[in-house]
């Protein structure tokens, strides 16, 4: 696994997901400013995890399909689940 690259994917994901940027939030007094919720990903040698999930090693389908998705440019597609109406 090409860490950097990997790591550079995730810079580029985290940017289209609106990290640094603030997002007005309607609240019954106001309003008030409210970033997007970090979303933890912990690379390790032999795996990841994600979230506060279990170890995933690299050699699982599951992971390996979630490491393609975030090389290809995308969001996890395990993640539509959790977020259908995107990050």
């Amino acid at each position: 696994i090409d860490f950097d690259l990997l790591l550079e994917k995730v810079k580029d994901l985290n940017l289209l997901a609106g990290e640094g940027i603030s997002h007005i939030e309607h609240t019954p007094g106001g309003a008030r400013l409210r970033q997007p919720e970090p979303l933890p990903l912990t690379l390790y040698q032999n795996g990841i995890v994600m979230f506060n999930g279990p170890f995933r090693p690299y050699k699982d389908p599951s992971t390996q399909q979630c490491l393609q998705d975030i090389m290809d440019g995308y969001f996890p597609s395990e993640l539509q689940m959790r977020y259908p109406d995107g990050i």
